[in-house]
Parts: structure tokens; sequence; C-alpha cells
């Protein structure tokens, strides 16, 4: 990523809660580290408190450890960690156990960093909003300004996949979560249609702002065909397979048995191939499940390093996802996809923001539906769709994170700046302008 131009704004203190971060790979650890290194490259000092690295999987890797408070410099970033309880891939009571866990262990270790600290702003990341109480708490003991970034309507989502059940539960969560989002000063989301959900849930609309997640153009381009592609050498992929790529995590939401079940309709295709290059809870029981599948290969989470080259090695793009979780989540993983050029395959349903942006990008398909899925897939081998994957790129440019990131700076820092400043324009943001 190219350093940031000076900063419009003096130098603040600007304090991140949230449960993922660096060295985290995908998901919402991967936009909060990117936000906190670019605003320390403009000067700001930043201070993050967070957990063990642990996603995808619920599992802490070494050298980390999951039961220690351990404070680490990043660069320019003060870091500390906080205990958490977890189990390797859990489901069930787990998805509460830990997040509130964290919550409870950072609660005093967030409360004495914005004290000591005095920030003139705190930012609460989505997930979990468990954590957001004491760090909300503290910003008004030392007047900060305080933000909450709504990466994943958590709470609907966890019932809308299985993960919670019960009225009784919905209703005391429902209850907090209401009282919890009227409590911060300014709301970001990355979605059109999670801000309509965040207002119904009683959060005033003057109080939301939408601001997508970002693509690094630079590290992320589009190789030529003819490229050598570092992952098909070292893989022995021939150059004539047509390779469909699934990259990020493999949990509930992304829905995987439909693209595995659409792999095992395309099996008696030899020129087809399919990658699932990640991690997390569902993968080895998807590896077992369909470990019959002579033209699936599984890789593991790749380095960032890496990703380019491993979004280059595919033709195709795919993009499953779990019809509960349309609208409450806006799968992370879209500003790679389109930043590399390539086609896409997407399950998403008519009404759904995701339907709306990709409809003249990507090739759509019922969310559920192996077979139109495989169909999706057969069309796409044989024959490319330049119009599209246009389409792609400049969606992708939309979401540069040269344009993006000072947005948000700007979000946190300037009170006066509002959502109509950014995105009246049509021109602004391809993306809402589909949406």
């Amino acid at each position: 990523m190219l350093e940031p131009a000076a900063s419009a704004y003096r130098p603040a203190r600007i304090l991140i809660h949230a449960i993922n971060f660096a060295p985290e790979l995908i998901g919402c650890g991967k936009y909060t580290t990117e936000l906190a290194e670019f605003l320390a490259r403009r000067g700001h000092r930043v201070d993050v408190v967070t957990a063990p690295p642990h996603y995808p999987g619920w599992r802490v890797r070494a050298p980390y450890r999951a039961f220690a408070y351990v404070d680490e410099r990043r660069g320019a970033i003060t870091v500390t960690r906080c205990p958490m309880l977890m189990k390797a891939n859990g489901g069930g009571v787990w998805r509460l156990l830990a997040p509130l866990s964290f919550a409870l262990t950072a609660a005093p270790m967030v409360i004495w960093r914005i004290l000591w600290f005095r920030p003139d702003v705190v930012m609460c990341v989505e997930p979990t909003l468990f954590s957001a109480p004491a760090a909300l708490l503290a910003a008004k003991l030392v007047g900060a300004r305080s933000i909450l970034h709504v990466q994943d309507l958590e709470i609907d989502a966890a019932f809308a996949v299985g993960h919670l059940a019960g009225t009784g539960v919905r209703r005391f969560a429902n209850a907090l979560e209401r009282s919890l989002l009227g409590a911060f000063d300014r709301v970001v989301t990355i979605s059109r249609k999670m801000r309509a959900a965040l207002i119904a849930k009683g959060v005033t609309a003057s109080q939301v702002e939408v601001l997508r997640n970002w693509v690094d153009l630079e590290a992320i381009k589009p190789q030529g065909r003819c490229d050598v592609n570092a992952f098909r050498a070292e893989l022995g992929i021939p150059d004539d397979r047509f390779v469909v790529l699934y990259a990020g995590h493999v949990g509930v939401k992304q829905a995987l048995p439909v693209l595995l079940d659409a792999a095992r309709r395309l099996d008696g295709d030899p020129r087809i191939y399919f990658v699932i290059a990640g991690d997390g809870p569902k993968k080895a029981e998807l590896q077992q499940r369909y470990a019959g599948l002579a033209n699936v290969l599984y890789l593991p989470l790749q380095p960032a390093e890496r990703l380019a080259d491993l979004l280059n090695m595919a033709d195709l793009h795919v993009l499953p996802q779990h019809k509960g979780a349309a609208d409450l989540v806006m799968p992370s993983k879209l500003g790679g996809m389109l930043a590399s050029g390539r086609a896409v395959v997407a399950a998403a349903e008519p009404g759904t923001e995701l339907f709306d942006i990709l409809q003249d990008v990507a090739l759509l398909v019922p969310t559920g539906d192996d077979a139109a899925m495989a169909d999706a897939i057969s069309r796409a081998a044989v024959r490319e769709d330049p119009i599209r994957i246009e389409n792609g790129l400049r969606l992708a440019a939309s979401l540069s994170s040269r344009r993006l990131l000072p947005r948000f700076e700007a979000l946190l820092l300037d009170d006066r700046f509002s959502a109509k400043d950014v995105f009246d324009a049509r021109a602004c943001d391809p993306l809402d302008e589909r949406a």
C-alpha cells in the first residue's frame, strides 16, 4: 500500500477496541489492522485493545497464548491482548462464551487504557458488541467521541445460521444490542441494507454512515493470462485447466457444501478444477464428507504477500453464501476477487444488496442451488464475458483503499463530516449507485 499524503487533521489519539486484529489475515481483523496502520502513518497515535489472534477456527497459534495479558508493538501501534476462553471450531454456547469472556477480561484493560491514554476517539468493532460497554463508559469519562464500526450484524447472523437459538435468548440479546447501539456518537457500517437494519433497531438515521470495505489495488491487480502463475506452477495445474477458486473463511455462513455439491456434478469434466484455500470450523468436516472428489484441492490460508498470486490463479472466483445471512454481512473477500480481474459466480437472491451490486458483474445463482451453480461454472468455463470483468474492475476501483481510508479518517475525526458529503455524488461510489 502506498504511503498516504499528510493528514488534513491534527494528530489525534485513537483507541481501537476489537476482538480481531493482526496477524489475522482475513475477516474483520484485516480491515481493522489496515485502518489502524493507515491512521498511524498519517501521524495519529493509535492504541489497540484486542484478543489473541484466533480467526479463523477459534484457536490461538504459537507464539500467542489464549490465557495471558500481553503488550506488544506493531510498528507505531501499541497493542494490548487480553485473555479469551475458547474452543477450537466450537459452536453453540461457545459462540457466546468466547466473546463474553473476552469482554470480561478486556473491560478493566480498556478502561485503564482509555483513562491513561485519554483518546480523542474510541472506536469499537462489531463483532463483538459484548465488548462495547466498558469502552463506552470510559470514553464518556474522558470526553472522547465513540464510534462503532459494524462489520457484521452478529446477533441476527448467529440466529439466522443456527449458532444461537431460543426466544428468551433472542429477546435479551436484542434488548442489549438496542441499548448499546444507541449509546455511540456515530455508527459506521459497510452496506446500505445493514444501515437499514441498524435504523430498524432504533439507531437514528443521521447517526449511521455507510463506508464500504476497501481493497488495496497496488497489492492486488490482474496478472496477464500468459504470465506464469506461481501457484499453478507449484501445484502442477496445467495451463488448460479451468480453475474455480474459493478463498477465505470455511464456516457455516459461507455455505461451501453448495460449491462442493456443484463440484460433484462436474466431476466428470476434466477441464474444471476446484481449489478451496482457507481455514475455518467446517473445513475438516467438508474434507471428510467430500473426500472422494478428485477434482477438488484444499489449501491452507495463504499469507498476505501471496494473496495476489492466489487470486490470479483462478479463472473463476465463486462466492457461495448462506441464505439466512443475506444482508446481515457483506463478504469481505469481494474486493480482492474483483480486483484480480477474473470472472465471478455468486449466490445471491433478488432484492438483496449483493444481488443488486453484482447483477452486471457476476453470474448470479440462487443460494443453496448446487445445480444452478454447476451450470454457471460450466458456462463460464466455455465463454469468457469481458464486459462483466470490466464492470468488476470498475467496481473494484470504487473500493480502492486510497479513496476509502481517508474517508474513514474523516468520519472518525471530523464531527461535521456526513455521509451526504461523501455519497451524494453518483460518481463517488458505484456500489451505492447499484444498491
